[in-house]
């Protein structure tokens, strides 16, 4: 995000969907900036998800 100025989520797109994809792969990643933003790139056909802030509830999600 600081080298190429880039917003989470950009920089979360910037692995999984060229980086990852460039080596064959698949999956994903659940990113969380200091500020509590959250970003969840994957390139798979769906992708368990979850996290939880200090102040905040549990989140749970499968995406297909």
């Amino acid at each position: 995000m600081m080298y190429k100025n880039m917003t989470l989520a950009d920089a979360a797109d910037e692995v999984v969907m060229k980086k990852l994809t460039a080596l064959g792969g698949k999956g994903g990643a659940i990113a969380i900036d200091r500020f509590g933003t959250i970003a969840m790139s994957f390139n798979s056909e769906g992708m368990h998800r979850g996290y939880q802030l200090p102040d905040g509830e549990p989140f749970v999600k499968i995406f297909r």
